[in-house]
């Protein structure tokens, strides 16, 4: 089967939740190009995100992720998109990306995003005393607006990325206008 995007994919959810992994697996189950936000922000400004965060603060971020988003919601090829945890909070893009595309939230539970993220020390908002509870209030402050998001897709710790994929190809097979599914 072959699947013809007519709008752009948006993975969104808390850090942890797999936007960037399942969205690379669901980008080449369908045959579409992935693009991740952060990624291009951190190849834009030639430093890394916590450098950026460091250096120039978290508004001076949120408006570079803002222009990215916006960029790659226009292009002419529709894709796969990961955005960084905090972008969906922004009501700027969240009506770029729901005039532009289609949202879906990868639910995944405080647990289960702390076995992913809580080693890492590469996410400047978890550096903190106390780095589990800073991202608990993370979860609890974004959690209804993520709710806000097209479709859900629950992520469970044994699911596989693959697993994950298929889970958010199903949710989208529901919404016509975003793809269509053609036999080969």
């Amino acid at each position: 089967m072959r699947h013809r995007l007519n709008k752009t994919i948006v993975l969104v959810g808390m850090m942890g939740a797999g936007k960037t992994a399942v969205g690379r697996a669901l980008a080449a189950k369908i045959g579409a190009p992935f693009l991740d936000s952060d990624a291009e922000i951190v190849q834009a400004a030639n430093m890394s995100i916590p450098e950026i965060f460091a250096r120039d603060g978290e508004p001076f971020f949120r408006a570079r992720e803002t222009e990215v988003i916006r960029r790659l919601l226009n292009a002419p090829e529709k894709s796969v998109l990961s955005t960084g945890g905090g972008a969906f909070l922004s009501e700027e893009n969240r009506a770029l990306i729901s005039q532009l595309g289609v949202s879906v939230f990868l639910q995944a539970d405080l647990d289960l995003l702390w076995s992913r993220v809580g080693h890492k020390d590469t996410r400047p908002l978890l550096r903190t005393a106390n780095p589990r509870a800073t991202l608990a209030e993370l979860f609890e402050a974004r959690a209804p607006v993520y709710a806000r998001a097209d479709l859900c897709v629950t992520a469970k710790p044994a699911y596989s990325i693959a697993q994950m994929a298929d889970k958010v190809l199903s949710a989208l097979t529901a919404r016509a206008d975003v793809m269509e599914t053609e036999d080969d």
